[in-house]
């Protein structure tokens, strides 16, 4: 995991260069002491210029370091590949890009998954019955980090290689899963904070009353949820703590416990509101949305992916109270593309969004599973999110990214 989380820094840095907007940053080291070796010091050294050329310039982005160009199956492969669900364009943009590559390679592909990316029985079903079938590789993009644990021992067990894709697992069984393809999701939470509060650190610094910033997660199961959320919630805590002003974090238990420092409700500047859904859809998310739209305190609003920030725009639908005027309206920020969202950001409704590749994910799903069935060995995948905006949703890097 922490090579994982080190590439997509280094990655989201170089997009810095390309982009010419605020990205990934990677975090400075602290200097080698006194006592260490003179290896070790010139070791850390090397590593932190290393970093330094990354940021100033390099043009390679995060998840393109491994040459997929070349990648050919050497023999029919059969995958199972299990997504989320099927709720939300990001996940056909997903499946296109596993089905695209898939006959590019020439393997076979059974892409499945459930209907909502709640229904966590539906999809552990659906993971055993994969293995059942011995397919050659399983790529699984998992709803519940905790729920597969045992039929990715199976999986090991038989001998049957895993891909995660989008989310990983943690405490996965030692040697179930080859690789794991996502975003550096705690980072691209902290996107979203960073553009939030740089749109409403005045309204917040000349507040004389408490202000209430909102997060809606569809759920609190799955890696890139949590991290997108924590990753919010932790950066908003920097920034408003930076500034002289309190902060407090309430509502869902999970995020509340996880988070760096829940604070005081009573006595803080600024509240984070924290809401979960009993069922990850577009309307109860908008219930939950509703709830904190309707606090005459709100300034702010955050949906960590396309159903939490479309159930946001629906909540809108009735309250008509976001805009980008942070004097008058509440301001918006989302996560993932969709038409409903781009047409919210391009109409002014929401501020904008922090997008991911869905299509590359599934693609280089495929070709991972294909590299392993092959006997090569694979890392990691890191792959790419960026902030869009009206200024930069035609950015030849931007563009592509933005599915309807």
């Amino acid at each position: 995991m922490k090579r994982k989380v080190l590439a997509a820094v280094l990655g989201a840095a170089m997009v810095v260069s390309m982009m010419g907007t605020s990205v990934f940053a990677a975090e400075e080291t602290e200097a080698a002491t006194e006592a260490a070796t003179e290896a070790a010091t010139e070791a850390a050294t090397e590593a932190a210029e290393g970093e330094t050329e990354a940021a100033e310039g390099e043009t390679e982005a995060a998840g393109e370091t491994v040459d997929f160009s070349n990648v050919t199956a050497n023999e029919p492969y059969t995958f199972e590949i299990l997504v989320k669900s099927y709720q939300s364009s990001y996940w056909q943009a997903a499946v296109q890009g596993i089905e695209q590559e898939a006959e590019k390679l020439g393997v076979t592909v059974n892409c499945t998954g459930p209907n909502l990316e709640t229904d966590i029985a539906d999809q552990v079903n659906m993971l055993n019955n994969a293995i059942n079938s011995a397919p050659d590789g399983i790529g699984l993009a998992p709803n519940d980090q905790q729920a597969v644990l045992e039929s990715l021992q199976t999986a090991a067990d038989n001998g049957i290689p895993v891909v995660c894709f989008d989310a990983g697992v943690p405490d996965a069984p030692e040697g179930s899963v080859y690789s794991t393809i996502a975003t550096n999701n705690y980072a691209a939470g902290e996107i979203a904070a960073e553009h939030l509060y740089d749109a409403l650190k005045d309204k917040i610094a000349n507040a004389t009353e408490p202000v209430r910033i909102g997060e809606v997660n569809q759920e609190a199961t799955s890696e890139s949820i949590i991290q997108r959320g924590l990753g919010f919630i932790d950066k908003m805590i920097e920034l408003v703590s930076a500034d002289g002003k309190t902060v407090a974090v309430t509502g869902n238990d999970y995020y509340v416990d996880n988070c760096a420092d829940k604070g005081d409700e009573a006595s803080a500047d600024v509240i984070i509101e924290v809401a979960v859904p009993a069922q990850s859809t577009v309307e109860l998310c908008a219930t939950e949305a509703s709830n904190i739209m309707n606090k005459a305190d709100t300034i702010g609003m955050f949906g960590s992916n396309q159903v939490s920030a479309e159930g946001i725009l629906t909540a809108n639908s009735n309250l008509s109270v976001l805009g980008t005027d942070p004097e008058a309206n509440i301001l918006a920020v989302g996560f993932d593309a969709g038409a409903t969202i781009k047409g919210a950001i391009t109409d002014g409704t929401m501020l904008g969004a922090v997008t991911q590749s869905p299509m590359v994910m599934g693609q280089r799903t495929v070709d991972v599973l294909t590299m392993i069935a092959n006997g090569e060995e694979v890392t990691d995948i890191p792959t790419d999110g960026y902030w869009y905006d009206t200024t930069n949703m035609e950015d030849p890097e931007i563009a592509p990214n933005l599915y309807d």
